[in-house]
């Protein structure tokens, strides 16, 4: 618990196959505001490893962890406009599209637009009525 107390923590979670060890991708979350209590998720998977529901598993779970764990109000998450599965995944799990940061993002020389999703505490709660009992 002693990365609690770093200026700007973030906790990423591995995924990977019990019965095939190797790393099919990562979730995490990043850029923690203690005092907005809030923070952003990220995540990753292998091409070979799409398509199967493990970052959906993945997702709950780091997202739960996090609002239980962290005492977090909000976690938010930008995705680039055409990342198709990345944007359904995140609206599956409860998150609101709540609009477009632009050029926000930089990466091989360009800007990029960037979408902004938002989940809240009350909403995550609404949603998954058992994590109510526990957070």
């Amino acid at each position: 618990s002693s990365w609690r107390t770093l200026p700007n923590p973030g906790v990423r979670w591995c995924s990977e196959r019990q019965s095939e060890p190797g790393l099919l991708g990562t979730c995490g979350l990043f850029k923690w505001n203690r005092q907005w209590r809030s923070c952003a998720v990220g995540f990753e998977l292998g091409r070979a490893a799409q398509g199967q529901g493990l970052m959906t598993e993945a997702l709950e779970a780091v997202v739960g962890w996090g609002f239980e764990h962290m005492a977090l109000n909000r976690i938010e998450a930008q995705v680039h406009p055409r990342n198709l599965a990345s944007l359904r995944l995140l609206e599956r799990a409860g998150f609101v599209r709540e609009g477009l940061s632009r050029q926000a993002g930089y990466w091989l020389g360009t800007h990029h637009d960037l979408v902004q999703y938002g989940l809240l505490r009350a909403d995550w709660l609404s949603l998954a009525p058992l994590a109510a009992g526990s957070a």
